[in-house]
């Protein structure tokens, strides 16, 4: 009797360790994940906010799995959805999405799964959410299974100084008046302290526990080079560093974003273009064989990008100036999601200012809102022109103010920059500037210096200025530095209603009267960045020709083409490094492998076995 009576005793709920561990097949929390986890567990709101890659996902997943009924996740984009719910039915996870994609008949039966609680997790779009028929659904699966929480990603959404502003986002506190009891989780890689305050208050959030995570992405190498020939200086940095890699190439406009895809694939790279232009069915095809292709590159405008799951992205490459700090840091963030390293690069000119200052005066956005885009627009540039630790200069920006920098993960890090004393040339630039009437772009300005003739030259007689030709211990190209870097540095300003011309700013006055120095950076040729042996072992691209990391990776493509899956779907490439440099023997040692749980290593353990032994015996390899 006793017997029975012990074998009839419920099982001990699994902790949020286990979980970890036996689903999705991590050792241990990273960072503050275990802190979030336990607290919505437990019933808690909460603000979360990490960078790209430091896995929110987790912080909603495991107290939905830890919790008696379904876990609700507002999100934004069909194919985030898509990625989060293919991933976790690898997992064994019961999850499901509704959205616009699917068939009616489909949604319904999916509605079903919710009110009868045959689902652990559902992605929700927030326009889907807000109908009242599904809110009356939700309150059936409350009164049933039960709600196990709400998660809210890209929270960032509600606020109408993003440039991801999603109207229905303002709608969420619907949630909170409606299932008082039911916790909330709103989590978002971008936010300022702004925008942090607009989603507590628009989302009610103010009794909720706030999570912030450090952003820095230490996996990341920064660079930032000078525009000379911007193409070929992206092949370059391609062939140099990312030789069939995958990654995104991000450009201002439709039309470069379409010229530069086809020049790459004239090179021999497989580009494809995405831009909001592009007919719907070519934007989905194009996405769908970069998520699920190796080595694809995407040209894209910003339009592509948010929520893109895809871990193995080995670089993000600008070749036009982004918009700002947020901006860069949201879309250099694509790159290394698995913690693998991971490049950002972009080639920056005066040009780029001068474009993206005609773009924001262009626009109809009140005053106010141009203000805050300038003088995040000058962030960025400041950021551009600055000598310091990349990393640590993106960290200060948002309010991180320990990194100590020398990083050894950025340009200005791996090879310091040289400065030069310019208080000279800057009062030669700047008064160049003023005795031309403070109405003509850098390329008059420089030829005044240099003491050209020209048809404008000659047509405003400036060769009878004092400044004609008093700047030819420069060159040409060593005065467009210095005029890029008086912009940045805001001792000028580009004037969008005169066609761009320069005008000194209150800055300018004590440097044109001598009572204050000017240091800029010396521009040089960028370096060709070798990787050490470590490196190269830590690094997928590292494993190189290595039969066993092409037949692991071969295997990985077979099984998601079975199932149309990506293949980070099945391991990431993190996975398949550790296997590649471990090389376990048995189910046991591949079930050790970070990313390996008990779902995929029952799914797919003796298959990589399999590769595994076939290529130690010389076979197929």
């Amino acid at each position: 009797m006793p017997l029975i009576l012990r074998s009839l005793r419920p099982m001990p709920a699994p902790t949020a360790q286990q979980v970890l561990h036996n689903v999705f097949g991590y050792p241990a929390f990273r960072g503050r994940q275990q802190e979030v986890v336990e607290h919505v567990a437990g019933g808690g709101d909460a603000l979360v906010l990490m960078p790209t890659g430091g896995g929110k996902s987790l912080c909603y997943q495991i107290p939905a799995l830890l919790r008696r009924g379904v876990g609700i996740v507002v999100s934004p984009l069909i194919a985030l959805m898509q990625d989060q719910v293919d991933a976790l039915k690898q997992l064994g996870v019961k999850a499901a999405f509704l959205n616009s994609s699917l068939e009616p008949a489909d949604a319904r039966e999916v509605q079903g799964r919710l009110v009868r609680g045959d689902l652990d997790i559902l992605y929700v779009a927030p326009e889907r959410l807000l109908k009242p028929n599904f809110l009356a659904t939700l309150e059936q699966a409350q009164d049933g299974a039960g709600l196990a929480l709400f998660a809210i990603d890209e929270a960032h959404c509600v606020s109408q100084w993003g440039h991801d502003f999603r109207p229905e986002y303002r709608e969420l506190t619907v949630l909170h008046e409606r299932f008082p009891d039911v916790p909330r989780i709103a989590l978002t890689a971008t936010a300022d302290a702004p925008t942090r305050r607009e989603i507590v208050e628009r989302l009610g959030l103010e009794q909720a526990e706030q999570f912030v995570a450090s952003f820095d992405r230490p996996n990341i190498r920064y660079r930032v080079t000078q525009k000379a020939n911007a193409r070929r200086q992206l092949l370059a940095f391609l062939e140099t560093e990312h030789a069939g890699d995958a990654g995104i190439v991000y450009c201002l406009s439709r039309k470069k974003v379409e010229d530069t895809a086809e020049w790459l694939r004239e090179q021999g790279r497989d580009a494809l273009p995405y831009h909001a232009g592009l007919p719907a069915a070519v934007r989905e095809a194009n996405q769908r064989r970069f998520l699920r292709e190796e080595g694809v590159v995407m040209v894209a405008t910003v339009a592509f990008g948010m929520g893109i799951d895809k871990p193995n992205v080995r670089f993000v490459a600008h070749m036009d100036l982004p918009k700002s700090m947020e901006g860069y840091y949201q879309e250099t963030g694509r790159a290394g999601r698995d913690g693998l390293p991971a490049d950002a690069w972009m080639a920056y000119g005066l040009g780029d200012v001068i474009a993206m200052r005609q773009l924001l005066d262009s626009t109809d956005a009140p005053e106010e809102r141009k203000r805050l885009e300038r003088h995040k627009l000058d962030a960025l540039l400041g950021y551009c022109e600055s000598t310091a630790c990349r990393h640590q200069t993106i960290l200060r920006y948002f309010g991180e103010d320990d990194h100590p920098g020398h990083c050894g993960q950025c340009d200005n890090c791996l090879q310091p920059v040289d400065t030069w004393d310019a208080t000279e040339a800057a009062r030669m630039a700047l008064s160049c500037v003023y005795r031309t009437g403070q109405r003509f772009g850098v390329g008059h300005v420089v030829d005044v210096l240099l003491g050209k003739s020209t048809v404008q030259v000659e047509r405003f007689q400036h060769q009878q200025l004092s400044t004609y030709g008093i700047g030819q211990a420069l060159t040409q190209s060593q005065w467009s530095s210095v005029f890029r870097q008086l912009v940045a540095g805001g001792f000028l300003t580009v004037d969008m209603e005169a066609f761009g011309g320069l005008r000194l700013t209150e800055a300018a006055r004590p440097v044109l009267r001598g009572e204050q120095a000017v240091w800029l950076r010396r521009d040089a040729e960028q370096p060709k960045v070798r990787k050490t042996r470590e490196e190269r072992k830590a690094r997928p691209e590292g494993a190189g020709d290595d039969p066993l990391w092409l037949a692991l990776k071969a295997k990985r493509l077979e099984l998601a083409r079975e199932q149309g899956v990506p293949p980070y779907v099945i391991f990431h490439d993190s996975t398949l490094l550790e296997i590649l440099n471990h090389r376990p023997q048995t189910l046991d040692e591949l079930g050790e492998v970070s990313g390996v749980g008990q779902a995929k290593l029952t799914r797919y353990g003796d298959a990589f076995l399999k590769v595994l032994e076939d290529v130690a015996n010389g076979v197929g390899g």
